[in-house]
């Protein structure tokens, strides 16, 4: 799957919190609820008062009933841990037997792209983080997202069925444009030209990869690995920067040749 770029300027978080004349409940709903109006700032507010810090089997059962009135689409038997953190529940959507693991974020904000999107029988492991800034994050049916993982989007990333994210792995969907020396990085646009991960593939802990890359389904990234370029269908890919040390093609796999 190809990948294609474009740039936008940086928002900071920063400037939104402090910018003048704005009230602060209007920067809490544009950053935190991303809808307008008292109705949409109430219901926002009540759900995660009641239901987001909530401990034990009743915390379980109320986020199961209560996030659901949050995001743009949620499918049965879904589970929320503690302290489940929803950012423009809206443009959200979880498909069936889903699991979001204790103290994750799932921040979909902006008013472009489609948002972050769940399929069905997806882990998404503790402490992870998937972030859309106008872009979107799609990870498909039966994905497994370990521990302290962080997918970021500025365009659209996407990782495919039965795919295997390891603890502390970053997906990174974006740049910063560094061409003026004589300005702060902070200052000039972001870039981005999206990550895909194709269906089957393990990437190993810790490993990294940056924008602009595609991985082809069934390959492997060892851990540790920083992957700045495409690696191949079935290939096994290594080291700082990656490059493919092998390839899984004629490899007995649970005694099924792949």
């Amino acid at each position: 799957m190809a990948v294609s770029g474009h740039e936008s300027p940086i928002g900071r978080a920063q400037d939104e919190l402090f910018a003048p004349d704005v009230s602060a409940r209007e920067k809490y709903q544009a950053l935190i609820v991303g809808r307008p109006g008292l109705a949409a700032l109430v219901q926002y507010e009540l759900v995660t008062m009641v239901a987001q810090s909530m401990p034990g089997a009743a915390g379980l059962a109320l986020r199961k009933a209560l996030y659901p009135l949050l995001l743009g689409a949620c499918g049965r038997n879904v589970v929320f841990g503690q302290h489940v953190v929803l950012r423009h529940p809206h443009r959200i959507r979880i498909g069936d037997n889903v699991v979001v693991d204790d103290n994750c974020l799932l921040d979909a904000k902006g008013g472009e792209g489609g948002g972050i999107t769940i399929g069905n029988g997806v882990f998404i492991g503790r402490n992870t983080i998937l972030s859309c800034k106008n872009g979107s994050i799609a990870i498909a049916d039966g994905a497994n997202v370990g521990f302290n993982c962080e997918i970021f989007s500025a365009s659209r990333v996407s990782v495919g069925r039965e795919t295997l994210i390891a603890a502390y792995c970053y997906l990174v969907g974006g740049d910063h444009v560094h061409t003026d020396p004589s300005l702060p990085i902070l200052h000039q646009s972001r870039s981005s030209r999206g990550v895909h991960v194709g269906e089957g593939a393990w990437l190993g802990a810790g490993a990294t990869v940056l924008d602009g890359v595609s991985i082809g389904d069934g390959a492997i990234v060892g851990a540790g690995a920083v992957v700045r370029g495409d690696v191949p269908a079935r290939a096994v890919a290594a080291g700082v920067p990656a490059r493919v040390i092998g390839s899984r093609e004629g490899q007995a796999i649970g005694g099924v040749e792949a």
